[in-house]
């Protein structure tokens, strides 16, 4: 993966942990700096042009050290007219490191905030007796997997329903955390069977 992006009015071709001199920045030296021109990237072979940038993609960097370059001699002459100026120039420079391409915008993360932020949800409305309304109850108080209904008691989901809104009270979880269970460890024949008997009125 790698991406082209403007950085201090520049374009560079920038790829993970690549190491970039850029135009001095202001930014201290062990400090992230995000760069959201990014005009071209390339994600495993598929490209995406920016119109001139992409929207809401960005590089992320850290900033290693702020360096001057090699002197560069500047000499001007004007003939005959006895003028001669000799001057010496050295670009300030600041070096920084690739630390991410985001194709979406965004800071990057931990591996402890990503893992959490990929977990997959799980859709409770297969649970029996939870319809859309319920399912975005319980996922807004933070239960949005099979597992986390599981350990919940009838008290407290209870206690998320009315907190939710009033048209939830009449919801009776008094199975929910059960059926869950049955979710979690794959049991869905069981689940399947046990919902068939609540349908029916049969009860156990």
């Amino acid at each position: 993966m790698y991406a082209i992006v403007e950085m201090a009015g520049q374009q560079f071709k920038v790829s993970k942990d690549q190491k970039v001199f850029v135009h001095r920045l202001e930014n201290a030296e062990g400090s992230e700096v995000i760069f959201d021109r990014v005009l071209l990237l390339d994600q495993d072979g598929t490209i995406t042009i920016g119109a001139p940038a992409i929207d809401g993609a960005s590089v992320q960097a850290k900033v290693l050290r702020h360096v001057k370059g090699d002197k560069v001699i500047v000499f001007k002459k004007k003939r005959r007219k006895g003028y001669k100026v000799k001057n010496g120039h050295r670009q300030s420079f600041t070096e920084i490191m690739i630390e991410e391409i985001l194709a979406s915008g965004g800071k990057k993360v931990s591996a402890k905030e990503s893992k959490s932020k990929n977990t997959p949800k799980d859709d409770l409305k297969k649970v029996e007796g939870i319809g859309p309304k319920a399912a975005e109850a319980l996922v807004k108080a933070g239960v949005d997997t099979f597992d986390k209904l599981s350990k919940k008691s009838v008290e407290e989901i209870h206690a998320i329903l009315m907190e939710a809104s009033n048209t939830l009270a009449h919801l009776d979880p008094q199975t929910w955390a059960q059926q869950a269970r049955l979710a979690a460890d794959g049991k869905w024949d069981e689940l399947k069977k046990w919902q068939d008997e609540l349908n029916g009125g049969i009860v156990k």
